[in-house]
């Protein structure tokens, strides 16, 4: 019998510019300890803690702001495996599963991705199309179906 996979809570933001619904610009932001490596905001779940406050947590620990509204919650978690390269700087986990969050940025609100132990060394809002484009690693399937979920949801 193979043995069940130990899966990382976690919790992840699509952030919409504080321009929408006017104009439709999701932050999108490149790793710092990975070449060429672009994703959404993500961390994990502390024990205990609630996801919202989770999420509300990780945004400020990782674009240095929670000052967002939001505006959709993907209805189910989502699971990945890490890829075999991170999987044991990630032990014990063998991968994450994630819930999903669309949120937009308030009026006023600044994004720093310069924080205590960042993340991200470059950030860009772009378009649907673009993240397309962008994302070339093993959690596209996932951001593609979590972004049409969204737009088929009318939001994005």
């Amino acid at each position: 019998m193979e043995n069940e996979k130990n899966y990382r809570p976690n919790v992840a933001a699509i952030v919409l510019s504080s321009s929408y619904p006017f104009e439709c610009k999701i932050f999108i932001a490149k790793r710092s300890d990975m070449d060429n490596i672009w994703q959404f905001p993500q961390g994990g779940i502390d024990k205990g803690e609630s996801v919202k406050n989770a999420l509300f947590r990780e945004l400020k620990e990782e674009i240095g702001t929670d000052e967002v509204e939001i505006i959709a919650e993907y209805p189910e978690w989502l699971s990945y495996d890490f890829p075999s390269k991170i999987v044991k700087k990630m032990y014990p986990y063998d991968g994450q599963i994630q819930k999903y969050f669309l949120v937009r940025l308030k009026h006023g609100a600044t994004i720093n991705i310069n924080t205590k132990h960042p993340e991200f060394d470059d950030y860009q809002f772009v378009s649907v199309k673009q993240i397309f484009e962008m994302i070339n690693h093993f959690k596209k399937n996932i951001y593609v179906k979590v972004i049409k979920y969204f737009e088929e949801k009318g939001y994005i």
